[in-house]
């Protein structure tokens, strides 16, 4: 799908040998594979909260570039294929997104949504994987954090969060990164809010963190908040604060 002058699914920051941190951002970018024009839909729209997460990209490479950690972020739109969910559900290649048709993912046959995960999904999840063997065969501890961002307001709701903690069936890393985080100024974090993991909404957790019994979390901040650098800078030392000292009782507890 791909033309050879377009770029792949996969950006890495590959830090430092020994920082156990690994992040992922599934919704980092935007683009649009050439074959794909515009997915039928305008400009204003490609810069929405539907097609990307607006400051995630931003906000983990400077994390990354803080801790020295792997960043492994993934380039392309996720109305084109969303990388956070399983191929088999309907959200995989979305055909509305909040009240926004998708016409250009309307009708796909199953060849058509099978080039898409081979071009984009696959390339990207084999490159976590490819890390996540070589920490093991290196003896490097693996504590994954997916980044994400959403929006301040959903279908007419205002989200009062800042940002949100998420897990599902293990949250060791999960409970003391939240109660830090609590603890900020002025901050109000939602507990599996605005979104909660599940096995049929999300992929990463489940797939790289709970089956494979890594410590794991995945973080939203709501994209007002880090849109622009001085916020994302803001939030990166944050959570540069807070998630070192966030493993540290995860793993006191233990």
């Amino acid at each position: 799908m791909l033309d050879a002058d377009e770029p792949d699914a996969v950006e890495v920051f590959a830090g430092g040998a020994r920082s156990p941190f690994l992040f992922t951002c599934d919704h980092g970018g935007q683009r649009i594979p050439r074959a794909l024009g515009t997915l039928g839909l305008s400009a204003a729209e490609l810069d929405r909260h539907i097609a990307w997460d607006i400051g995630a990209a931003a906000l983990s490479r400077k994390l990354a570039v803080a801790l020295d950690a792997f960043l492994i972020l993934q380039r392309y739109s996720r109305l084109v294929i969303d990388c956070n969910r399983p191929l088999h559900a309907p959200s995989s290649i979305a055909t509305r997104s909040e009240r926004t048709d998708v016409p250009g993912n309307l009708g796909l046959s199953v060849a058509q949504a099978e080039l898409r995960a081979r071009s984009i999904f696959h390339p990207y999840h084999a490159r976590i994987v490819a890390e996540l063997e070589r920490r093991t065969a290196a003896g490097q501890q693996t504590v994954l954090v997916t980044m994400h961002s959403f929006t301040p307001v959903f279908m007419d709701a205002a989200r009062a969060w800042h940002a949100g903690v998420l897990y599902q069936r293990d949250a060791r890393l999960a409970r003391p990164l939240l109660a830090l985080l609590r603890a900020e100024p002025g901050l109000m974090v939602g507990d599996n809010q605005p979104y909660a993991v599940s096995d049929e909404t999300d992929y990463a957790i489940v797939e790289y963190g709970e089956r494979r019994g890594l410590l794991h979390v995945e973080l939203e901040v709501r994209q007002d908040l880090i849109a622009e650098e001085a916020g994302q800078n803001e939030w990166a030392e944050r959570l540069g604060r807070v998630l070192p000292a966030a493993l540290e009782a995860a793993e006191g507890h233990g």
